[in-house]
């Protein structure tokens, strides 16, 4: 870069043979700082010039944070196996009731007999209930049924059929409110 360091700013070729960042200015003997000159006009005035060496500023790169799925999003076994089976676990435990079993299985649906995946819930003393996702996806058609303890299911009904968006605190609600309209796990 060629700076201009006389009065009648032209530039001067010299600038560039020093090394260092200060200069010297060979009509006044004095230092000049590369990075920051002060140019003095004919009116005496004192106007200021920063001039900004882009070498010295330390280039930073912020790597974009990752933003992690939604736990809806993840795979169904992982969504299952880690967050609804045991938050739902949690829930029923919290209501003073004991959980003997709960697994996910792809097996056959109770009553209908096709192969999906059903988790099984045997709650001790109470009641047992079969929720089925007809695919591997939360969002696929989902059934519910229910027993008294050492009985089989007589009725599969559906299960979350109007919901447009799936997540794992409706399910557990539902689930619950299901339960609860049976008088299974409390007063209505």
């Amino acid at each position: 870069m060629q700076e201009n360091l006389e009065p009648n700013n032209e530039v001067s070729e010299n600038t560039n043979k020093f090394k260092s960042d200060e200069i010297k200015d060979p009509k006044s003997e004095k230092f000049i700082n590369t990075n920051e000159i002060n140019i003095k006009s004919q009116n005496n005035s004192d106007p200021k010039i920063n001039l900004k060496n882009e070498n010295n500023a330390p280039v930073k790169t912020i790597p974009n944070p990752k933003k992690e799925l939604p736990i809806e999003k993840k795979p169904f076994q992982e969504f299952i196996k880690i967050h609804l089976i045991p938050s739902l676990t949690e829930e029923i435990n919290q209501r003073g009731l004991e959980i003997i079993n709960i697994n996910l299985k792809n097996t056959y649906r109770p009553i209908a007999g096709d192969k999906c995946w059903v988790i099984n819930c045997e709650i001790k003393d109470t009641c047992c209930f079969w929720l089925s996702f007809e695919k591997d996806d939360i969002s696929s058609l989902k059934s519910i049924s229910l027993s008294k303890p050492n009985q089989k299911p007589s009725i599969i009904e559906s299960f979350l059929i109007d919901e447009k968006r799936i997540t794992l605190n409706l399910i557990i609600s539902r689930v619950l409110q299901r339960l609860n309209g049976q008088k299974l796990i409390g007063v209505n």
